[in-house]
């Protein structure tokens, strides 16, 4: 039974990861940290630690959708969030799901494997998110190499690959953290003409995690109410708040601190 003060509910399609920097626990942190109760549903199984992904697994997908039609059925979904589906079939997966959620909104994180900006193929994830799933997501959060690699255009900058993907979605927020300029340029486009851009200052090191990190952030704000522009700026300054305060578990990347130190106490 839903109380007057439950928290709103974020359904996270996307993958475990067990060293906890990414994916799935990188989303309930990040919600949590929000105000909002994440409902994890497994996509894959992760190989992985702070250094890199050895292997993973995509589940089947009829474990995938009764995974989400449980919380559906049990819950008020007031926004859902992608990061790892890594197959066809979990695109497929997600457009069914999302066909239950009429007008809930879906933030995409395009996690992609592929590596530079070549031609991609139908039988690609990266294709089948841009052709079929962004036409159904409110927003995709892709960094600028992976925009590149999904408007194909391998030397684009964030404005040309804009240009390309926005008759495909609503909103598209580049992300700007890869590049090496002393302020990182975080990009908004609509397809009504509108753009924001979002600076900050860029913080030494690479982090594992700060991308599902945005996107279920952002998930969160969308949850809440936040209007579209406004949740991408609390989402950019709750990330890279989270950034700063990373720590080092591991032997490899930095892993955001998306709760406070005393969290629980």
């Amino acid at each position: 039974m839903k109380t007057p003060n439950s928290r709103p509910v974020v359904l996270c399609m996307s993958g475990h990861d067990p060293s906890g920097g990414a994916g799935l626990q990188a989303d309930i942190e990040a919600l949590l940290a929000q105000g909002c109760h994440a409902a994890p549903t497994v996509t894959a199984l992760t190989v992985q630690d702070t250094v890199n992904v050895s292997d993973f697994r995509v589940l089947d997908r009829d474990w995938v959708l009764a995974q989400a039609r449980a919380v559906i059925a049990d819950m008020p979904v007031a926004a859902v969030k992608l990061g790892m589906l890594g197959s066809v079939d979990m695109v497929d997966t997600v457009l069914e799901v999302m066909s239950q959620l009429p007008g809930v909104p879906l933030v995409c994180d395009p996690v992609l494997r592929a590596g530079g900006g070549g031609s991609l193929g139908k039988d690609d994830v990266g294709y089948a998110m841009r052709e079929r799933l962004f036409a159904a997501s409110t927003i995709a959060t892709p960094n600028l190499p992976e925009a590149r690699i999904l408007a194909e255009l391998p030397e684009g900058t964030a404005d040309e690959c804009a240009d390309k993907l926005l008759p495909l979605i609503e909103h598209l927020l580049i992300t700007g953290g890869h590049g090496d300029e002393a302020e990182v340029h975080n990009r908004l486009y609509s397809r009504d003409g509108s753009r924001h851009t979002f600076t900050c200052a860029r913080l030494p090191g690479s982090y594992h995690g700060s991308g599902c990190t945005l996107a279920s952030t952002l998930a969160g704000r969308l949850a809440l109410g936040e209007e579209l522009v406004s949740a991408v700026k609390s989402a950019l300054d709750y990330t890279w708040r989270t950034l700063r305060d990373a720590e080092q578990p591991g032997h490899g990347q930095y892993v955001p601190r998306r709760l406070p130190l005393d969290y629980g106490q």
